[in-house]
């Protein structure tokens, strides 16, 4: 039984060994995102475009936040000459502004988050398509795109934004 037992423990043990083997002949690499959605060139193109459609509703946000901070000055300096009846007028234009604006500021951060993630959702897909690409042609066993940690020699960004930048 001792025997059985023995030989069993020195099985185990070569074979854990042999995958240990067999673990360092991986070819492992890392893809920084962050970095891709920096720096690459579809995502900056991204950027743009999306500054770009958003650029007129940015502008008549900021338009309508200078006329409420306009009215805001106007009532705390004029608060105590005018009638109180055009004051409450002034202060019910006021709080309608800022309804409006709020609710405009929050419908153009839904839009852009959304827009956003359609662009970066493209991006990511042609980003997965180079990987892909530099995968087969390196013969890398696996390739992660998020780690906690990450050794300079296996960042294979820089090739994947090169890739990027050739399409």
């Amino acid at each position: 039984m001792k025997k059985i037992g023995m030989t069993l423990l020195a099985l185990s043990l070569m074979q854990i060994s042999g995958m240990a083997a067999a673990a360092s002949e991986f070819k492992i690499g890392f893809v920084n995102t962050e970095r891709v959605f920096r720096e690459a060139a579809p995502a900056q193109k991204a950027q743009k475009k999306l500054e770009k459609e958003f650029a007129t509703r940015d502008q008549e946000l900021q338009k309508m936040a200078k006329q409420a901070k306009d009215l805001q000055a106007y009532l705390e300096r004029e608060g105590v000459t005018i009638s109180d009846t055009e004051r409450r007028n002034k202060e019910r234009d006021l709080a309608n502004l800022n309804r409006d604006f709020q609710r405009a500021q929050r419908e153009f951060r839904e839009d852009l988050n959304l827009r956003r993630n359609e662009e970066l959702s493209a991006v990511q897909e042609r980003a997965n398509k180079a990987i892909i690409a530099i995968a087969e042609a390196e013969k890398f066993d696996l390739i992660l795109q998020e780690a906690v940690y990450a050794s300079h020699r296996i960042d294979v960004t820089e090739k994947v934004l090169k890739a990027l930048a050739e399409k």
